[in-house]
């Protein structure tokens, strides 16, 4: 148990980091406004996400090495591949995940600062703890963070559950299954429960997690860590989606787009049922979340950024750190660029990050399954049956998925 402990950590950070703009943001307007309709798509999306996410730890307890080594193992060109996605997707979902953070901070009455300059603050803040904390920290703090969401999550339904709004008797759900609503699925999917790309951080984060406890988890250990991380955030995608259906759907209620008005609808969803008491007690749980969020990515990019540059420069292990800080200085000024200057909007730059994750799926997702099947994997370690078939069966949904997007956006007249 001692040892199982000291491994515990990324996989409870890769929760840590979905539990953000897919959960708070798209679970529940999933169930705000389908009700109950997509709770069946957001646990295929799970499923078929589930192997992609596994490899990355399974592949680093198994091998030794992270999970990008085995990209440029697989080729060098995987290693730009993910590169470039990752350059693109960075900047992108730091900068969107740090908006809700700010919207929800302007929820304390904070007037003197914009939603974006909230944002670009924190996005700063957060470069400040990981340049000065690094990987403890980060770890220390998801833990808390998750146990405290999920708690109030599940008092939320539960009291949702016996204290529903009144429903007009002549109201109908509407279908999400029509054109019109298929760029929302996108969105759903894209961040449901999380990014792929984010399967990289996980194998990294084993070995800061190797460097704090002087344990190397087993395979056994990686997968039970693995496992309470992505089972969490599951069922919290679950409970988001019961959130939005019991409290919003049908009262005629839609998700503002603006961050301040959005924020003040979320933290209402669990006022309406836990009571107004909770107000602030909610609003602390939902920013703290938010801002874990923010600060997961801001570690996870560069990491895995700083790494493929190791691998592709063949630079030493001691340039890796100087590297990493250098990423993580560039990605706090891209993002806050990004929202000082080109968003106003908070929704649309939320959906505008999921949907170029999820269009990047297909191809993350086929290397990582390429790479657990390497001959550097010892076979008792690479995918089973049932794990192949599960990947198979993801590789083709996301690419089918993906393509009858890009046709419909921009190819049909």
């Amino acid at each position: 148990m001692n040892n199982l402990w000291k491994a515990i950590g990324p996989g409870i950070l890769i929760a840590c980091a979905a539990v953000g703009g897919s959960h708070l943001v798209w679970s529940t307007k999933a169930g705000a406004e389908f009700g109950w309709s997509l709770l069946w798509l957001v646990l295929l999306a799970n499923l078929l996400k589930f192997p992609f996410f596994l490899y990355g730890q399974r592949y680093a307890a198994a091998t030794g090495e992270s999970l990008l080594a085995g990209y440029q193992r697989q080729g060098t060109a995987y290693v730009w591949i993910f590169l470039g996605i990752n350059i693109l997707t960075g900047t992108i979902n730091i900068a969107a995940v740090g908006m809700l953070s700010g919207a929800l901070l302007s929820g304390y009455g904070i007037t003197a600062l914009s939603v974006p300059q909230l944002t670009a603050s924190i996005i700063v803040v957060c470069s400040l703890i990981l340049l000065l904390g690094h990987y403890k920290v980060l770890d220390g703090l998801a833990k808390a963070i998750i146990t405290f969401l999920s708690i109030a999550t599940v008092l939320a339904v539960v009291f949702a559950l016996t204290n529903r709004p009144t429903v007009p008797a002549d109201f109908v759900t509407p279908s999400p299954y029509t054109l019109a609503s298929f760029a929302f699925i996108i969105t759903l999917l894209g961040w449901m429960p999380a990014p792929i790309d984010l399967s990289a951080w996980s194998s990294l984060w084993m070995f800061s997690r190797k460097e704090q406890t002087g344990h190397t988890a087993t395979i056994k250990e990686s997968s039970i860590d693995f496992y309470l991380g992505y089972g969490a955030a599951t069922i919290l995608a679950i409970l988001f989606v019961a959130l939005g259906a019991l409290v919003m759907h049908g009262t005629g209620e839609t998700f503002s787009a603006s961050g301040i008005g959005f924020s003040k609808q979320l933290v209402a969803l669990y006022t309406a049922t836990i009571g107004d008491w909770s107000k602030l007690l909610i609003l602390t749980a939902a920013f703290i979340t938010m801002f874990s969020t923010t600060l997961t990515c801001l570690d996870g990019y560069p990491r895995s950024l700083a790494a493929c540059c190791v691998l592709l420069k063949k630079q030493s292990p001691q340039r890796y750190l100087q590297i990493n800080q250098a990423w993580i200085i560039l990605s706090t000024i891209a993002a806050s660029i990004v929202v000082l200057r080109f968003v106003e909007n908070l929704l649309a730059l939320l959906s505008f990050a999921a949907i170029v994750s999820f269009l990047t799926s297909p191809i993350l997702a086929y290397i990582n399954f390429k790479v657990m099947r390497g001959s550097n994997v010892p076979e008792k370690d690479r995918p089973g049956k049932m794990l192949s078939i599960i990947s198979w069966s993801g590789l083709v949904f996301f690419t089918v998925m993906a393509s009858a997007y890009l046709y419909l956006e921009y190819f049909k007249a």
